[in-house]
């Protein structure tokens, strides 16, 4: 038996007068008291109290502090705070709560006069901290072995060891420590302390503590805030609250002390010599590292060795209870040696054994060899070769290597029987005479005890295993210590039980962190101690209150989010400590963004350290002026910019800024205060408030500076730059125009529904190379460009388009480009808020040049004015395309409502409805460069139909080989419509001859500025590869023709081809689709070609800088023949990656999509069937049948029966169910199409501008313009409605558009890292002053 017993608490009361508390020994071995452990110099006991006064250890002084000035809980303040308060309905008990503290957190003054411990943890977390949660540590008590001296051999030549057995002295040393537990995992031991005492054990004199420690004249009212009759006046602490001192205590200082062996301080010393020689040689530049035997000692270094082992101790801020804990002391054979001998011997157990017998009898032998040497003196060695040996250990490294740390060393000994020498382990000297021998004898006996624990705790734990084992005997007993300490410190299942937590919030990640914070396991949840967890970590430490109060926050909304309901009292608490304004981190968040701060905010910048307080003042005052200017949220906005300001004061620790925003509850003049003072409406007109100011000012000349205060305010609300220059000067200016943020882009003015136009120049200008391109053109000499002379020869060298341009082209071109390049001058430098277009370059933009000779040749004119046959020559083909839909290179669409883009001019707003039922839908002339998209001009050799036969005419075309000539095919005209009534259209209307869509306007534009940026100084070739307008628009297709197999007919060839593209159109018929669905609609269609139907794919080759998305939203109806405009709308984000569709994309994935999206066209189709066909939807029109079938009364209808009306019913259902699996397959299908592509992210495009078109009709409406302003702030877009510029949020842009007839037409994007697009273009007069300076 051990002769100490178990640790337990020592009380105050069993203190003698001297301070000394009673030995640690067995009640019934009094006399053993002053042998082993005690006899060792208490140095603790020396010392006396000399500790706590500042003679001894860590000089601390405990002051006085107001922990005691409330007992009670959250509630329990004296006097109540001017907050809403809320009452839990059951008492969380915890004391020493200070409410002005807590209402000062952030008040570093407070915090330093309080001198709080810091944050601290509940007793189930320090129960896991004193050692690892999964391992086991058990007090060891050892028994004197009965074992005999062996007798030594007859005619041996070893002597036997002369040295006694181990005494009950060596047995008790044996183990490290009294309060020492062995951990089985670590083969190591753990020193643990607990006890009641208001005396501190003395601090090691290294120590340097971060946080103050508890107030002791508080812990000395209270034992234990555990147990009964601990709390004399009654339970005031739900539990113990710890706080955790680092390497705070000597142990040679506990009592007793704890002193490493000296096998253990050789080695200590030894692996300190050799750090200290790597630190030292690697702080010296160009030496060469050189080991050494010695390293110089300083004072320091003395210092530290007068210390021993640190220690961590655990002080409870509300009681007298503190822990004390060591990091593991390694045992003599390390951890791995253990494991892996264990396994070596489980895996290769000898013939017959199991490996649980196997791993025993190892160890056993182990521990037999140390019985032999320690308590027989057998000193032989242990020849490693024979039978014996091989069949209980085996050999190897691992085997070798766990002697030599038992002190065996490896040696030949004198030859055996045969005459041969054999290797032998030969046990070190034991000879308690000598230094080296007694170390090696206490080295053996701890390995002894440690081997003995260790299989003590293997054969309880493979018992089953071992039942036919007979075990050798061991004289060591090892019994769980955790009860123990977990009852000690309060942690015990029985004082707080487990398993109270709702299940989804056991392992819930996002809360993790919370509970560590707090100092407390999710296991060991209850909402009492959830409760008191939080409010002692703010009352102990009080700066880190947001931080606290955002992980209970968000442990309590986990609960809320994952379907549980919080208590009541949790709920309460949380509303309570709201009223204390508390926030948590993601409020702080907000409020930062809510005064600007940020790199998207109104400021720009971010919320740091260094940001001074004045200007956070200012932030929050210019954010109060902006919500008073809000006629709807104003109270909202202000009463949010008045907290975030609190937050942000309390965040910085400024007394300056809380104090600030404290006067402004109480004296901050706002809008309707500072009506009510000069007593005028709001809607009061500035010019009568200016009147009334100077009536109240002559009635009441004291209160000159509350009505100028009053009138400020409402200056800052209204923005109003009169009120402003009124309060400077003294005199009213009259009204004041605001000048235009000189950043923001300009406006342009309309020249009579040219919104169009508009829209489509604000988009060049935002395109930087273009802009550039163009600006060297500005103020050219017509007159010298009109002289300029041009020979055929030069002529023929260029083609745009595909085909020659004219003389008269390129003069009208380059005079279109000079005054686009001046437009683009005047956007820059002009300081109006909007700028005027010219008549000429609107003129030269809207009217095409054969439109021009048309109207020349119908006013008799001629238009070879400057022209001669040669240049009239070689003309490509004509571009003229059908009316009803687009054509295509290899084949036509089968499908009538796919037309090509008719939106044309606004409807003036004086036009009355009667005008508009009379308007004649324009036809589209033939442009010199209408649509380059494949699909807009496909050749197709069967014929096509026109809508309309009076507008338009049928050619065939060939697009990809430019031949000289084009070949008329006859029209096959459909029935004619019914005459409709002529528009008689304005001037203003009319004012440049025929108006095109905007698709036309963009290609006519682009034609001329590609015409006028033509070289001919002989320099550049045929074809201008080097062309602004190619670049960045121009991409290239792979077109693919199958046709489809017919029954009876060989196999037809299959027709491949590439060709250019400036933009691609997608299909704007039906709802529920996106932008991807719309492409792939265009990559992979079904076709019209030779008569037949074909499968028609095309692949992108090669993508241009800006990538140019039409949206064909006129869509042709077949009952009425009539042309409509689809409003449906077309979901797309930011970006867009076109992977999927280039001709290098994953053939596999191609195939996988093409099944799919077969797949969802069907069901798509078979839903518009259901739902929007000509007798769609049949839900609604079965109803009604059904209710008008069963209101008949008066008319006998002998076929409607019950059986009818149960049908009907049954159908109604029938289609309802059909309709929602459609749609929910749709969506599955839709996911499993993104899922195949969702890794393909290589061919980015940013989402750049976006055109709109307002209205019902294609015929008329209103265009406006988006641009996302890039690249500065791609977040933040830019919204042209002609003359009016305003920034608005992407969520404008990126809305969902359904019920609305303002819809994206025209999308544009950017490939991502092309930086082509620079939004904002505005001359800044402050470069100009930098360079000057």
């Amino acid at each position: 038996m051990t002769p100490f017993r178990e640790p337990q608490l020592v009380g105050e009361d069993l203190v003698d007068d001297a301070g000394r508390v009673p030995g640690l020994v067995p009640p019934d071995d009094q006399g053993q008291a002053s042998t082993a452990w005690n006899d060792q110099t208490n140095e603790w006991e020396a010392s006396g109290d000399s500790w706590a006064s500042g003679t001894g250890g860590y000089n601390w002084k405990p002051e006085t502090s107001a922990w005691d000035s409330n007992h009670g809980w959250s509630g329990g303040y004296d006097t109540a705070p001017d907050y809403a308060t809320f009452t839990t309905p059951k008492k969380v008990d915890i004391d020493g709560r200070n409410e002005d503290e807590e209402l000062n957190w952030w008040d570093s003054t407070v915090r330093v006069w309080n001198g709080r411990p810091g944050p601290g943890m509940l007793p189930p977390v320090l129960a896991d901290l004193l050692h690892h949660p999964d391992h086991s540590l058990f007090s060891v008590s050892v028994t004197a072995p009965d074992l005999k001296p062996t007798p030594p051999a007859s005619g041996s030549d070893v002597p036997s060891d002369i040295s006694p057995p181990p005494s009950a002295d060596d047995l008790t040393y044996s183990i490290p420590h009294p309060n020492a537990y062995y951990c089985r995992k670590h083969n190591g031991w753990v020193l643990l302390l607990w006890k009641s005492s208001s005396i501190l054990p003395p601090l090691a004199k290294s120590f340097k503590p971060h946080h103050p420690f508890p107030d002791q004249n508080r812990r000395k009212r209270t034992s234990s805030c555990i147990g009964d009759g601990e709390q004399p006046f009654g339970q005031v602490n739900k539990t113990h609250h710890f706080h955790l001192y680092e390497k705070a205590v000597d142990s040679h200082q506990l009592m007793p002390p704890f002193r490493r062996a000296e096998w253990e301080v050789a080695a200590q010393v030894k692996q300190k010599r050799r750090k200290m020689t790597v630190n030292s040689l690697t702080g010296m530049e160009g030496v060469s590292p050189v080991v050494t035997g010695e390293a110089e000692s300083t004072g320091d270094d003395m210092d530290n060795e007068e210390e021993g082992d640190l220690l961590d101790i655990y002080v409870c801020c509300q009681c007298s209870m503190y822990c004390i804990a060591s990091d593991v002391i390694p045992g003599i054979i390390p951890s791995k040696l253990m494991d892996d001998f264990t396994k070596d011997r489980s895996s290769n157990p000898s013939p017959g054994k199991k490996s649980e017998e196997a791993v025993m009898a190892g160890w056993e032998t182990f521990i037999t060899v140390i019985e032999n040497k320690l308590w027989k003196g057998e000193s032989r060695p242990l020849p490693i070769g024979r039978k014996t040996f091989q069949a209980k250990l085996g050999w190897s490294p691992i085997v070798r290597e766990i002697f030599e740390y038992l002190g065996f060393h490896l040696s030949s000994i004198s030859p055996n029987s045969t005459g041969s020498e054999e290797m032998a382990m030969v046990p070190p000297s034991t000879d308690s005479r000598t230094p080296e021998g007694r170390l090696n004898r206490s080295k053996l006996l701890r390995a002894w005890v440690e081997l003995s624990a260790w299989l003590t705790d293997y054969h309880r734990r493979f018992a089953i295993g071992l039942k036919a084992y007979v075990p050798h005997q061991l004289w060591v007993r090892a019994e769980s210590a955790r009860e123990m300490y977990q009852n000690a410190i309060g942690a015990h299942p029985d004082q707080v039980p487990r398993g109270l937590i709702p299940g989804t919030l056991l392992d819930y990640e996002p809360i993790r962190g919370a509970w560590k914070a707090l100092g407390l396991t999710p296991t060991t949840y209850s909402w009492e101690l959830l409760a008191f967890a939080y409010m002692a970590q703010c009352r102990c430490n009080p700066i880190g209150t947001p931080d606290y109060f955002s992980h209970f926050y968000g442990i309590v909304k986990a609960m809320q989010d994952l379907g549980d309901i919080p208590p009541q009292e949790l709920q309460n608490l949380v509303m309570e400590e709201r009223g204390r304004y508390r926030y948590t981190y993601e409020d702080l968040q907000n409020a930062t963004k809510t005064l600007g701060f940020g790199k998207d905010g109104a400021l720009g910048v971010d919320l740091e350290d260094d940001v001074p307080d004045d200007f956070v003042e200012q932030a929050w005052r210019d954010t109060v002026r902006r919500a008073w200017r809000d006629t709807q949220d104003s109270s909202d906005l202000q009463r949010d910019a008045n907290d975030a300001f609190r937050m942000i004061a309390e965040s910085r620790g400024s007394s300056k800024l809380r104090s600030i925003w404290a006067d402004s509850k109480h004296n901050q003049m706002n809008p309707s205060r500072a009506y009510s003072v000069l007593e005028v409406p709001q809607d009061v007109d500035e010019t009568m408030l200016l009147t009334v100011f100077l009536m109240r000012i002559e009635e009441q000349p004291a209160q000159t500076d509350k009505m100028r205060e009053a009138l400020a305010t409402i200056s800052e609300a209204r923005d109003s730059a009169r009120l402003r220059q009124f309060l400077e000067t003294g005199q009213d200016p009259g009204d004041i125009i605001a000048p235009t943020r000189p950043d923001l882009p300009r406006g342009l003015n309309q020249l009579g529904n040219t919104c169009y136009l508009n829209s489509l120049l604000q988009y060049f200008y935002t395109i930087r190379e273009l802009r550039e391109a163009v600006a060297p053109m500005a103020n050219i000499d017509i007159k010298s460009l009109e002289d300029e002379k041009l020979s055929d020869d030069d002529l023929k060298r260029h083609r745009v388009g595909g085909r020659l341009v004219t003389r008269r082209e390129i003069l009208r071109s380059k005079k279109f480009v000079s005054q686009l390049a001046d437009l683009f001058w005047q956007l820059e430098y002009c300081e109006a808020a909007s700028v005027t277009p010219t008549i000429d370059l609107a003129k030269l933009a809207l009217v095409t040049s054969r439109d021009e000779e048309d109207e020349e040749v119908d006013r008799g004119g001629t238009d070879s004015s400057n022209d001669t046959d040669a240049t009239l020559v070689e003309d490509g083909p004509t571009r003229v395309h059908s009316a009803d839909s687009p054509s295509s290179v290899l084949g036509k669409r089968p499908r009538d409502d796919q037309k090509a883009d008719d939106m044309v001019i606004d409807s003036p707003k004086s036009e009355s409805d009667g005008d508009k039922a009379g308007f004649v839908i324009v036809s589209k002339p033939n442009s010199p460069r209408r649509s380059n998209s494949p699909r807009s001009h496909r050749k197709s050799i069967s014929q096509s139909k026109s809508a309309d036969p009076s507008t338009s005419k049928l050619v065939e075309v060939e697009d990809v080989e430019m031949r000289e000539s084009s070949q008329a095919v006859e029209t096959q005209k459909p029935p004619h419509l019914p005459a409709r009534k002529t528009n008689m259209a304005s001037d203003s209307i009319m004012m440049f001859g025929k108006q095109h869509d905007v698709s036309e306007c963009m290609d006519n534009c682009m034609f001329q500025i590609e015409t006028a940026l033509l070289k001919f100084d002989g320099l550049s070739g045929s074809q201008d590869k080097g062309s602004v307008v190619k670049r960045l628009f121009y991409g290239k297709i792979r077109q693919r023709i199958t046709p489809m197999r017919i029954e009876g007919r060989s196999r037809a060839s299959i027709h491949e081809k590439e060709d250019i593209f400036s933009h691609l159109p997608i299909n704007v018929a039906d709802n529920g689709f996106d932008i991807y669905d719309g492409l792939s609609g265009y990559f992979d269609d079904v076709v019209e070609y030779e008569g037949n139907k074909a499968r028609m794919e095309v692949a992108l080759v090669d993508l241009p800088p800006l990538l140019q998305v039409q949206l064909q939203r006129v869509q042709f109806n077949r009952e009425t023949l009539q042309p409509y405009k689809s409003q449906a709308y077309v979901k797309f984000g930011e970006t867009i990656y076109m992977d999927r569709f280039l001709d290098s994309a994953d053939s596999q994935k191609k195939a996988r999509s093409k099944i799919i999206q077969a797949d969802l066209t069907a069901r798509r189709e078979r839903i518009r069937l259901l739902t929007q066909d000509k007798h769609a939807p049949f839900i609604p029109a079965l109803d009604g049948a059904l209710g008008f079938l069963s209101r008949q009364e008066n008319i006998a209808l002998p076929e409607v029966d019950e059986e009818l009306i149960a049908q009907m019913n049954s159908e109604q259902d029938v289609v309802k169910l059909e309709v929602e699996e459609l749609r929910a397959g749709i969506t599955k299908l839709k996911e499993e199409l993104e899922d195949i592509w969702r890794e393909d992210t290589q061919v980015a495009y940013e989402l750049t501008s976006v055109f709109i078109h307002r209205g019902s009709s294609p015929s008329w409406g209103h265009y406006f313009f988006y641009s996302r302003h890039l690249p500065d702030q791609p977040d933040m877009w830019f919204k042209y409605n002609d003359s009016d510029v305003a920034e608005v949020p992407k969520d404008e842009v990126l809305a969902d558009t359904t019920g609305s007839t303002a819809n994206p037409y025209l999308l544009v994007f950017s490939r991502k890292g092309s930086e082509v697009i620079q939004t904002v273009k505005r001359f800044d007069p402050m470069n100009l002053e930098e360079a000057d300076a």
